[in-house]
């Protein structure tokens, strides 16, 4: 297969599809609208995971794991998440198959073994957790009860995209209960917090952080926390949310507590949670025509060596410089990998290491040996130097801390000049259409006039910016009194 891809400036939607393809990130699978997470693809997200889950343990987090069925009367306990869920729903009706008398060799369900209820795979875990939570907690002293979850959900999508929409995704979910609503609102802010530092540090891509609007929450909670980033085609991605759900589920579950007055109350709680949505969000937001460009704090090698020979005896010699360098490398916690593979030129590695985005490239050829020198390459600007074989070490350290910024502030200064105010709905069609971007407009609080730019233009409020400023003005849309700006924008 060709590893050329489509430019993203011919059209953004193919390259992006090829790029997740041919740098063997991921694959459409046999079932329809779920994928198959290919090793390098995963390489990335279990370091997505790592760090995270290090963050949640800071703190004061600790995993479980909850079922993946969740009967359809607990589902259907607190109303708004139901309904908010409904239409993605998988359902298992039947536990047993049987051979089919009229297929010979085929099976078909056992009219027999219908399920006395109805499971829901889940799409969310509020259900199935909080009736569990009722059990856990009795007392003031068993909260805060902070637990996070790592799994896999299923929400039946008709149109599917790799990482960014499938029908079944991997994701982590945290469910937290307090004993008052204060602590759960600081607790659903720090979360939203915590995303934002990783999303900035790690994946290398400026946030904003806010609140969603009423329609745009997630079902069933009071107020919900966002982060949003923006991508290179101008569109926005939704990066993580972190949900104040009040008293909603602990009353739809009856989860209360003994306070220290010994009174009877409903716990406050929240959720939140982030995908495997996160590695479309790093694809779209670094990569170039070539392939992947992955921030060096995330990339699984952040060094490939390659050595370039004619003989056995050039490839022993290189071999026993680069097992010296990468063991230095290594001391330094910098992941490297020796590709000494035989079936394939050196041309063909370039090319592969490229397309994978790996941050760093070291050749070494007979020449270098003499010299001793090598050849570094950086993956982000694709420029080229010549150093001696006694600074890679430093040399490395230096420029893969210098690539992770480097990729930030690019990302900062697109975002930052794709933030537009209009006051106008002239100039916010036209911005759309055009410039694309953030959209920073005042909208006078009302569903309808949210609900008709939508149909009008396909953008919605990514968010209300949580350092918003107070100021007075008219809505874009339908002139009446505002309180402020928000952000618009077209989104994944």
């Amino acid at each position: 297969m060709s590893k050329k891809l489509t430019s993203r400036a011919e059209d953004y939607s193919k390259w992006y599809n090829e790029l997740v393809v041919k740098a063997d990130l991921a694959e459409n699978s046999a079932v329809r609208g779920c994928m198959v997470i290919k090793p390098y693809g995963y390489a990335i997200w279990e370091k997505m995971q790592a760090e995270l889950d290090r963050m949640f343990k800071e703190t004061g987090h600790q995993n479980a794991y909850f079922p993946l069925f969740v009967p359809k009367s607990l589902f259907e306990a607190e109303e708004k998440n139901a309904e908010g869920f409904a239409k993605e729903c998988a359902i298992v009706t039947h536990y047993r198959l049987q051979n089919d008398p009229d297929k010979q060799g085929k099976l078909r369900v056992d009219p027999e073994a219908k399920l006395e209820e109805e499971l829901i795979v889940r799409p969310t875990s509020e259900a199935i957790i909080w009736n569990t939570y009722r059990g856990w907690i009795q007392s003031y002293r068993d909260l805060p009860l902070l637990i996070n979850q790592w799994a896999n959900v299923v929400r039946w999508e008709m149109r599917t995209r790799l990482f960014l929409r499938t029908a079944e995704f991997l994701w982590q979910e945290g469910h937290t209960a307090h004993e008052t609503k204060e602590e759960a609102l600081e607790e659903a802010k720090l979360m939203n917090n915590v995303y934002a530092t990783f999303v900035e540090n790690f994946m290398a891509i400026p946030v904003v952080q806010g609140v969603k609007t009423e329609s745009e929450r997630f079902a069933g909670a009071d107020e919900t926390y966002c982060i949003e980033a923006l991508m290179q085609d101008g569109k926005a991605l939704q990066a993580g949310t972190s949900h104040f759900l009040g008293q909603n589920f602990a009353k739809a579950f009856d989860v209360k507590y003994a306070n220290k007055e010994g009174k009877q109350d409903y716990v406050w709680a929240t959720s939140w949670g982030v995908s495997t949505r996160l590695m479309g969000a790093l694809i779209m937001t670094h990569s170039d025509d070539n392939g992947l460009v992955l921030p060096p704090n995330l990339a699984p090698n952040q060094v490939v060596i390659v050595p370039i020979y004619k003989s056995e005896d050039d490839l022993n010699k290189i071999t026993e410089v680069a097992n010296k360098i990468s063991s230095d490398l290594r001391n330094k916690n910098i992941s490297v990998k020796f590709d000494n593979r035989t079936t394939h030129r050196p041309g063909a590695k370039f090319a592969q290491h490229e397309l994978q985005g790996v941050p760093l490239r070291i050749a070494i050829g007979p020449k270098d040996l003499e010299q001793g020198t090598v050849e570094l390459a950086r993956r982000d600007t694709l420029s080229k130097q010549t150093i001696n074989l006694d600074d890679v070490v430093e040399t490395s350290e230096r420029l893969l801390k210098e690539i992770q910024e480097s990729l930030f502030n690019k990302a900062l200064e697109f975002r930052n000049t794709h933030i537009t105010e209009v006051d106008t709905f002239d100039e916010f069609k036209d911005i759309l259409e055009t410039k694309t971007g953030f959209v920073s407009a005042h909208w006078d609080g009302t569903n309808e006039t949210e609900e008709k730019i939508k149909e009008l233009t396909k953008a919605t409020i990514r968010c209300i910016p949580l350092d918003m400023k107070k100021v007075e003005g008219v809505c874009v849309y339908s002139g009446k009194p505002s309180k402020g700006r928000v952000l618009f924008a077209k989104a994944y």
